[in-house]
Protein backbone atom coordinates (compact mmCIF):
# COMPACT_ATOMS: atom_id res chain seq x y z
CA UNK A 1 0.00 0.00 0.00
CA UNK A 2 2.76 2.87 0.73
CA UNK A 3 4.75 1.34 -2.48
CA UNK A 4 1.54 2.30 -4.69
CA UNK A 5 1.10 5.73 -2.75
CA UNK A 6 5.32 6.41 -3.35
CA UNK A 7 4.50 5.56 -6.89
CA UNK A 8 1.24 7.50 -7.21
CA UNK A 9 3.13 11.04 -6.43
CA UNK A 10 5.76 10.17 -8.36
CA UNK A 11 3.53 9.61 -11.31
CA UNK A 12 1.41 13.17 -10.48
CA UNK A 13 5.22 14.74 -10.22
CA UNK A 14 6.34 13.26 -13.61
CA UNK A 15 3.19 14.75 -15.34
CA UNK A 16 3.16 17.84 -13.37
CA UNK A 17 6.92 18.74 -14.52
CA UNK A 18 6.00 18.42 -17.96
CA UNK A 19 2.53 20.36 -17.97
CA UNK A 20 4.61 22.94 -15.97
CA UNK A 21 7.05 23.16 -18.36
CA UNK A 22 4.91 23.36 -21.68
CA UNK A 23 2.56 25.52 -20.17
CA UNK A 24 4.55 27.55 -17.19
CA UNK A 25 2.87 28.33 -13.57
CA UNK A 26 0.65 30.74 -14.63
CA UNK A 27 -0.93 28.39 -17.62
CA UNK A 28 -1.09 25.15 -15.72
CA UNK A 29 -3.75 24.32 -13.34
CA UNK A 30 -4.35 21.43 -11.15
CA UNK A 31 -7.33 20.85 -13.01
CA UNK A 32 -5.46 20.17 -16.12
CA UNK A 33 -2.36 18.16 -14.48
CA UNK A 34 -5.25 15.46 -12.29
CA UNK A 35 -6.67 14.84 -15.42
CA UNK A 36 -3.89 14.38 -17.39
CA UNK A 37 -2.08 12.02 -14.12
CA UNK A 38 -5.67 10.26 -13.89
CA UNK A 39 -6.31 11.30 -10.75
CA UNK A 40 -8.90 13.28 -8.64
CA UNK A 41 -8.59 16.84 -7.16
CA UNK A 42 -8.60 15.63 -3.60
CA UNK A 43 -5.79 12.68 -4.18
CA UNK A 44 -3.35 16.07 -5.75
CA UNK A 45 -4.68 18.00 -2.87
CA UNK A 46 -3.83 15.87 -0.32
CA UNK A 47 -0.38 15.33 -1.58
CA UNK A 48 0.71 18.86 -2.59
CA UNK A 49 -1.86 21.16 -0.79
CA UNK A 50 -1.78 23.88 -3.51
CA UNK A 51 -0.80 24.74 -7.22
CA UNK A 52 2.13 26.22 -5.80
CA UNK A 53 3.07 23.41 -3.31
CA UNK A 54 3.11 21.13 -6.27
CA UNK A 55 4.93 23.74 -8.18
CA UNK A 56 7.87 23.36 -5.47
CA UNK A 57 7.66 19.64 -5.00
CA UNK A 58 8.44 19.46 -8.71
CA UNK A 59 11.73 21.83 -8.04
CA UNK A 60 12.93 19.93 -5.26
CA UNK A 61 12.87 16.34 -6.09
CA UNK A 62 14.86 16.98 -8.85
CA UNK A 63 17.39 19.88 -6.92
CA UNK A 64 17.66 17.69 -3.65
CA UNK A 65 18.36 14.24 -6.32
CA UNK A 66 21.82 16.28 -7.36
CA UNK A 67 22.12 17.47 -3.70
CA UNK A 68 22.72 14.16 -2.41
CA UNK A 69 25.28 13.78 -5.53
CA UNK A 70 26.99 17.01 -4.50
CA UNK A 71 27.19 16.34 -0.93
CA UNK A 72 28.36 12.93 -1.37
CA UNK A 73 31.48 13.92 -3.18
CA UNK A 74 32.01 16.98 -0.77
CA UNK A 75 32.59 14.27 1.97
CA UNK A 76 34.37 12.14 -0.43
CA UNK A 77 38.19 12.14 2.00
CA UNK A 78 39.92 10.16 -0.95
CA UNK A 79 39.66 13.23 -3.51
CA UNK A 80 41.34 16.27 -3.15
CA UNK A 81 39.19 19.54 -3.77
CA UNK A 82 39.99 19.89 -7.38
CA UNK A 83 38.95 15.98 -7.95
CA UNK A 84 35.72 16.68 -6.68
CA UNK A 85 35.50 20.37 -8.46
CA UNK A 86 36.44 18.00 -11.38
CA UNK A 87 33.41 15.55 -10.56
CA UNK A 88 30.33 18.13 -9.75
CA UNK A 89 31.88 19.18 -13.35
CA UNK A 90 30.84 16.28 -15.39
CA UNK A 91 27.90 15.40 -13.27
CA UNK A 92 26.45 19.07 -13.45
CA UNK A 93 26.93 19.58 -17.36
CA UNK A 94 25.44 15.97 -17.69
CA UNK A 95 22.50 17.19 -15.65
CA UNK A 96 21.87 20.60 -16.71
CA UNK A 97 23.00 20.76 -20.63
CA UNK A 98 19.51 18.79 -21.70
CA UNK A 99 16.72 19.22 -23.85
CA UNK A 100 14.43 18.01 -20.57
CA UNK A 101 11.28 19.47 -19.58
CA UNK A 102 12.63 20.32 -16.60
CA UNK A 103 15.37 22.66 -18.12
CA UNK A 104 12.49 24.61 -19.69
CA UNK A 105 10.74 24.84 -16.14
CA UNK A 106 13.30 26.31 -14.19
CA UNK A 107 14.57 28.48 -16.79
CA UNK A 108 11.25 29.76 -17.73
CA UNK A 109 10.29 30.76 -13.89
CA UNK A 110 13.48 31.75 -12.21
CA UNK A 111 14.00 34.40 -14.98
CA UNK A 112 10.45 35.92 -14.88
CA UNK A 113 11.06 37.94 -11.74
CA UNK A 114 7.80 38.58 -10.99
CA UNK A 115 5.90 36.07 -8.47
CA UNK A 116 7.74 36.97 -5.17
CA UNK A 117 7.58 34.63 -2.47
CA UNK A 118 7.32 31.78 -5.04
CA UNK A 119 10.70 32.88 -6.55
CA UNK A 120 12.45 33.65 -3.30
CA UNK A 121 11.60 29.74 -2.89
CA UNK A 122 12.82 28.69 -5.90
CA UNK A 123 15.82 30.56 -5.75
CA UNK A 124 16.02 29.15 -1.86
CA UNK A 125 16.14 25.50 -3.31
CA UNK A 126 18.63 26.17 -6.04
CA UNK A 127 20.96 28.09 -3.60
CA UNK A 128 21.58 24.96 -1.18
CA UNK A 129 23.69 23.14 -4.27
CA UNK A 130 25.53 26.52 -4.69
CA UNK A 131 26.58 26.14 -1.26
CA UNK A 132 27.66 22.50 -1.74
CA UNK A 133 29.80 23.54 -5.08
CA UNK A 134 30.77 26.33 -2.89
CA UNK A 135 32.34 24.82 0.12
CA UNK A 136 34.04 22.70 -1.91
CA UNK A 137 36.26 25.87 -3.45
CA UNK A 138 36.24 26.85 0.17
CA UNK A 139 38.26 23.68 1.18
CA UNK A 140 40.60 23.91 -1.67
CA UNK A 141 41.65 27.56 -0.73
CA UNK A 142 41.92 26.86 2.91
CA UNK A 143 44.17 23.78 2.25
CA UNK A 144 46.12 25.47 -0.48
CA UNK A 145 45.56 23.85 -3.36
CA UNK A 146 43.64 26.85 -4.46
CA UNK A 147 44.90 29.99 -4.98
CA UNK A 148 43.99 32.90 -1.79
CA UNK A 149 42.40 35.39 -3.73
CA UNK A 150 40.22 33.10 -5.89
CA UNK A 151 36.79 35.00 -6.26
CA UNK A 152 34.63 31.67 -5.53
CA UNK A 153 31.77 33.86 -6.11
CA UNK A 154 32.82 34.98 -9.65
CA UNK A 155 34.17 31.15 -10.33
CA UNK A 156 30.47 30.27 -9.47
CA UNK A 157 29.08 32.77 -11.80
CA UNK A 158 30.81 31.46 -14.70
CA UNK A 159 30.06 27.55 -13.71
CA UNK A 160 26.27 28.68 -13.59
CA UNK A 161 26.15 31.70 -16.35
CA UNK A 162 27.68 29.28 -18.78
CA UNK A 163 25.36 27.19 -18.61
CA UNK A 164 22.31 29.56 -18.81
CA UNK A 165 23.35 31.38 -21.33
CA UNK A 166 23.86 27.96 -23.83
CA UNK A 167 20.48 26.67 -22.56
CA UNK A 168 18.33 30.10 -22.10
CA UNK A 169 19.24 31.55 -25.79
CA UNK A 170 19.93 28.20 -27.61
CA UNK A 171 19.42 30.21 -31.56
CA UNK A 172 22.35 33.02 -30.80
CA UNK A 173 24.24 30.21 -29.03
CA UNK A 174 23.52 28.24 -32.02
CA UNK A 175 25.27 30.48 -34.41
CA UNK A 176 28.21 30.97 -31.92
CA UNK A 177 28.96 27.10 -31.28
CA UNK A 178 28.46 26.26 -35.20
CA UNK A 179 25.62 23.75 -34.79
CA UNK A 180 21.92 23.72 -33.88
CA UNK A 181 22.38 22.74 -29.69
CA UNK A 182 18.90 21.41 -30.35
CA UNK A 183 20.09 18.50 -32.10
CA UNK A 184 19.94 15.97 -29.22
CA UNK A 185 22.66 13.68 -31.03
CA UNK A 186 24.91 16.96 -30.96
CA UNK A 187 24.44 17.49 -27.69
CA UNK A 188 24.88 14.23 -26.27
CA UNK A 189 27.75 13.06 -28.58
CA UNK A 190 29.47 16.73 -29.20
CA UNK A 191 28.26 19.69 -26.84
CA UNK A 192 28.49 17.70 -23.35
CA UNK A 193 32.46 16.77 -23.70
CA UNK A 194 33.07 20.28 -25.27
CA UNK A 195 31.69 22.27 -22.00
CA UNK A 196 33.39 19.94 -19.40
CA UNK A 197 36.23 20.37 -21.00
CA UNK A 198 36.11 23.67 -21.36
CA UNK A 199 35.45 24.09 -17.79
CA UNK A 200 37.62 21.94 -16.35
CA UNK A 201 40.44 23.59 -18.21
CA UNK A 202 39.07 27.12 -17.52
CA UNK A 203 38.80 26.54 -13.79
CA UNK A 204 41.97 24.73 -12.81
CA UNK A 205 43.98 27.52 -14.68
CA UNK A 206 42.10 29.87 -12.37
CA UNK A 207 41.95 28.04 -8.80
CA UNK A 208 44.74 25.77 -8.69
CA UNK A 209 48.01 27.08 -8.26
CA UNK A 210 50.28 25.22 -9.90
CA UNK A 211 48.77 26.36 -13.04
CA UNK A 212 49.20 30.19 -12.67
CA UNK A 213 49.89 31.68 -15.79
CA UNK A 214 49.69 35.19 -14.15
CA UNK A 215 53.50 35.47 -14.05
Amino acid sequence: MEKDKVDKKEHILDVAEKVFADLGYDGASTRTISGEAGVNMAMLNYYFGSKEGLFLAVFERKINSFRTLLQNISSDGSMNAWNKLDKCIDNYVERIIANNCFQKLINREVSMNKRGDLTDKIIEILMVNVYEVKRIMEEGVNNGLFHADADIPLVIATLFGTKNYIVNMPQLSSLILGHDIRDEKFMENELKPRVKTYMKRLLKAYLVKEHDNSK
